[in-house]
């Protein structure tokens, strides 16, 4: 396991203050608030730790209330409530400095057999075939050195490969608003630490990270890399189908079907390497255009 992924499973370990508070930090990101998917995933923790240990994630719907402040610790306390036969509900709040900045709901649910059915894996090339992350961004000479350096730094936990160039590499002309990473986390995952909740909150904490791509590659906007956009993720919510690990790659295929009145959605299908659905993903967030002074 590499150190970046260490230190990413350190940030997810919750402190536990009362039965169903719990406390957790912060790291950097590439703008100066809390990243929304580190938020998202301590919640899901949060509320995975009052719940059956046989009874896993099938679906979150949060909404991000305010910035977090990336250097202050974040309170997260857990509503119990309902546990049924087989589903279990969870209301998690997230707050700093005596406000809330995030809410989450989770349901939990029992295996079941059932009708299975769903929509194929598009074609992508293989992974192994992409370059990395950080052989990318260090070829982009128009990013300024303290931005690709965040980048790196925040993404250090994840192998993540775009297809195709992302908006901060290649802008300025609209593209079709699709777009597609390959995923998993930097070192495989093993021991205490390889438990069937922890790769759900990681796929939920990378979940965050590109999703909004696809609306600024409609509109030929590079992001909040080069400055020609201001946005933040308003809500977000995924629904998982299938198992799945999070240390084997995973297929992040995303699109934006409308963006009007300052705000883009981007919705998702991730997919296994052996073309299983595991997850879909929507969210929607501010995507507004620097107003010229």
């Amino acid at each position: 396991m590499s150190q970046a992924l260490q230190s990413l499973l350190d940030l997810l370990d919750l402190e536990r203050i009362e039965r169903d508070i719990f406390r957790g930090r912060s790291r950097s990101a590439v703008v100066p608030r809390v990243f929304g998917g580190q938020v998202a995933a301590q919640a899901l923790v949060a509320a995975g730790r009052t719940v059956p240990e046989d009874r896993l994630p099938h679906s979150l719907h949060a909404y991000f209330l305010r910035p977090g402040d990336p250097g202050a610790s974040i309170v997260y306390t857990v509503d119990r409530i309902r546990d049924g036969r087989s589903f279990t509900t969870r209301r998690v709040v997230a707050v700093q400095h005596g406000q809330p900045i995030f809410h989450l709901s989770a349901s939990f649910q029992t295996h079941e057999e059932g009708l299975d059915h769903q929509a194929p894996m598009p074609s992508a090339p293989d992974p192994v075939t992409l370059p990395t992350s950080a052989d990318r961004l260090r070829g982009y000479a128009h990013l300024p050195a303290d931005i690709v350096e965040k980048f790196l730094v925040t993404r250090d936990a994840v192998d993540l490969r775009y297809v195709d160039e992302p908006p901060f590499g290649e802008f300025g002309t609209p593209r079709e608003p699709h777009s597609q990473v390959w995923f998993r986390t930097n070192g495989k995952l093993g021991g205490a630490t390889d438990e069937p909740l922890l790769h759900v909150v990681l796929a939920t904490y990378v979940s965050d990270m590109t999703l909004l791509d696809s609306v600024l590659l409609a509109h030929g906007r590079g992001g909040w890399a080069v400055g020609d956009v201001v946005g933040a993720s308003l809500d977000h919510a995924m629904w998982f189908h299938r198992p799945f690990r999070a240390d084997e790659w995973l297929l992040y295929d995303q699109e934006s079907p409308s963006a009007s009145g300052g705000r883009g959605l981007g919705q998702a299908r991730i997919y296994t390497q052996d073309g299983r659905l595991a997850i879909s993903v929507i969210q929607e967030g501010v995507v507004r255009v620097p107003r010229e002074h």
